[in-house]
């Protein structure tokens, strides 16, 4: 399993999908500067940041959906951490100080079913399909990350998937 790896593209909108590249962002604890939430089901302390690995982005996209990174809405798309062990409780440092812990998997939204060949955006849900749900973190330590900084893993959470 690896611990280390990359942060491939940071994504921002002002509100919904898909979400644009940024070569660089502050990360709050509201989540990344500039980025905006269109639904009250979205955001707030602890669901501050989204992530997803693009090795599921790549296999989701090799199956006929048309995925890439920020289309269903992540903020941070890493490279290189074995995604099947992230989950709730697990704390990652992005670049040289930011901090975040893993809070829960995401619910697919409807919003992102354009992006799945069948319209079945549950192909990213944590309950029907282990090991492919994007998460959502709280931020711990606040910081600026930027596109290739470094993704460590500090500690593993849960890989339950009934949280």
């Amino acid at each position: 399993m690896s611990h280390t790896g990359r942060i491939v593209q940071l994504n921002v909108s002002p509100g919904g999908v898909p979400k644009r590249a940024v070569d660089v962002a502050r990360v709050r604890a509201e989540g990344l500067e500039g980025d905006l939430h269109a639904y009250v089901h979205h955001g707030g302390p602890d669901r501050a940041l989204c992530l997803f690995a693009i090795e599921q982005i790549r296999a989701l996209a090799a199956e006929g959906h048309r995925l890439a990174a920020g289309s269903i809405g992540e903020n941070v798309t890493l490279e290189g951490i074995e995604w099947s062990a992230v989950g709730p409780g697990t704390r990652l440092r992005l670049g040289e100080r930011v901090v975040i812990e893993v809070t829960r998997y995401t619910s697919p939204c409807t919003k992102i079913t354009a992006c799945f060949t069948d319209g079945d955006s549950s192909r990213v849900s944590q309950k029907h399909h282990p090991g492919w749900s994007r998460v959502y973190a709280r931020v711990l330590t606040e910081g600026v990350i930027r596109r290739d900084d470094p993704v460590t893993i500090l500690a593993c959470g849960t890989t339950d998937a009934s949280t």
